[in-house]
């Protein structure tokens, strides 16, 4: 058996703009996370590939599933990269425990995670940025078009500075960062929620690359700030950002609701994490606050929390 997994993933500052080629910055989340676990399927023709996904109700030979379908898609793309070659017959069960359509990155995780397990199994590992373009192959079927931010930071399970069209730079936080992510309940489409902002751009561009101007400065000033350890330092930044998103049209009265609560619990700053629209929203916090920022993010609905640290 092999078994692989991927972490889920929290945009710091920069979504939306990046998309349209300002920066971003995002960070892994270990605390959930996707797992691909390949079998050998003694008996069967070599071959043949089960797929057991119970967490999307998807089960069956790999030949007989939609390859339209993210899961069918990246074993197939997998596969394919691999060169040909008799395969053995295999069972692919895939389960993850990142919320999902929550801004979390959960179907770049299922890719990575099941891209690495089947490379490893077969003996032909990938490398990560071969993992990474496939699984934002992917990410087309689940938003259209995707910036690359999400199958990047999963991959590489680093924060990471990000530009479209350029290397990824994965960089190190100097010092710990304590964030508490909540989750609205409500799910969130980046492939609508990307389209309304295109939309709006066409109708009002000047606008709108001002919004992206504003939140692209924002995550080069925030680089800064983390590689100095400068966490504190951090929290305007991120509610400066929650205010241009929110004029951009892609926050929603629950991310707003529990942003205000995590501020009034005494985080250094809060905004909504992703495309918005629903999904979750990030508060940034000192160590001995979090818990109570986590149970007010909890009375003002929220309906999961996470608490993550990233740094050293």
């Amino acid at each position: 058996m092999t078994l692989a997994t991927a972490p889920g993933k929290a945009i710091l500052l920069g979504e939306h703009a990046v998309v349209y080629g300002r920066p971003a910055i995002a960070v892994p989340v270990n605390e959930v996370c996707a797992r691909a676990e390949v079998i050998s399927l003694p008996g069967a023709a070599p071959g043949t590939i089960v797929v057991d996904a119970p967490d999307v109700g998807l089960a069956g030979e790999l030949s007989g599933l939609d390859p339209g379908h993210p899961i069918p898609r990246i074993l197939l793309d997998t596969l394919h990269a691999l060169g040909p070659g008799l395969t053995p017959a295999l069972t692919i069960r895939v389960t993850s425990s990142i919320p999902m359509a929550s801004g979390m990155g959960s179907g770049a995780a299922v890719s990575v995670a099941i891209a690495r397990a089947l490379s490893q199994h077969l003996g032909l590992p990938l490398a990560p940025e071969q993992v990474s373009a496939l699984a934002f192959a992917v990410e087309r079927i689940h938003h259209g078009t995707p910036s690359g931010v999400d199958n990047t930071v999963v991959t590489y399970g680093l924060p990471v500075y990000f530009r479209r069209g350029e290397a990824p730079v994965p960089f190190e936080i100097a010092g710990r960062m304590h964030l508490v992510i909540g989750d609205t309940g409500i799910a969130s489409s980046t492939a609508a929620a990307v389209g309304m902002v295109r939309e709006r751009w066409r109708l009002d561009p000047q606008a709108y690359e001002r919004y992206f101007d504003a939140l692209g400065d924002l995550s080069d000033r925030a680089l800064g700030l983390l590689e100095s350890g400068r966490i504190a330092e951090l929290g305007p930044l991120l509610d400066s950002a929650q205010d241009v998103l929110k004029q951009m049209g892609v926050s929603s009265p629950a991310l707003d609701v529990l942003v205000s609560a995590a501020r009034a619990a005494g985080a250094w700053g809060a905004k909504l994490s992703g495309a918005g629209m629903g999904g979750t929203m990030i508060a940034l916090a000192a160590e001995p606050e979090v818990e109570r920022v986590r149970q007010a993010l909890l009375a003002a609905g929220a309906v999961l929390t996470i608490h993550t640290q990233v740094g050293k």
